[in-house]
């Protein structure tokens, strides 16, 4: 049994079944996106536009 399945090739291995192939890329890419979300710096909710600023407003001449 042990020569035979040293006597396949590595194409016809590659042929073969590999139930776990993905796990480790699914693994990672979700490690990734957890981090991503919890360490990623930028929050935009906290730097949206409230409004005209003070240059906005004293250009065109209305008071805040």
């Amino acid at each position: 049994m042990g020569r035979a399945i040293m006597a396949i090739s590595g194409s016809a291995a590659a042929l073969l079944p590999r139930p776990f192939a993905g796990f480790g890329q699914a693994l990672a890419s979700r490690w990734r996106a957890l981090t991503n979300e919890l360490l990623h710096p930028y929050r935009p909710e906290l730097h949206y536009m409230r409004g005209p600023g003070p240059a906005w407003r004293a250009k065109h001449g209305q008071r805040g």
